[in-house]
């Protein structure tokens, strides 16, 4: 019996906490200024300068080895 009612207010705990960090998601909302923006481009430009380009999953599969190594 004991046992139960730990895990039932370990429950409830659980449940409280996790519905104050929602809540505190939503209540904060965060905008970026006018500053942050021109730095992210500057930041973009710049890793395109230097030849940078994401790559897309097949990509990141055709040039990662995925298999391993070898143990010989």
């Amino acid at each position: 019996m004991d046992a139960l009612l730990g895990f039932l207010l370990f429950f409830a705990v659980a449940l409280v906490g996790w519905a104050i960090a929602e809540l505190k998601a939503k209540a904060d909302s965060y905008v970026s200024t006018e500053c942050e923006d021109k730095a992210m481009q500057t930041y973009l430009d710049n890793q395109k300068k230097g030849g940078y380009e994401e790559m897309g999953i097949r990509e990141v599969i055709k040039n990662i080895s995925t298999k391993g190594f070898s143990a010989i």
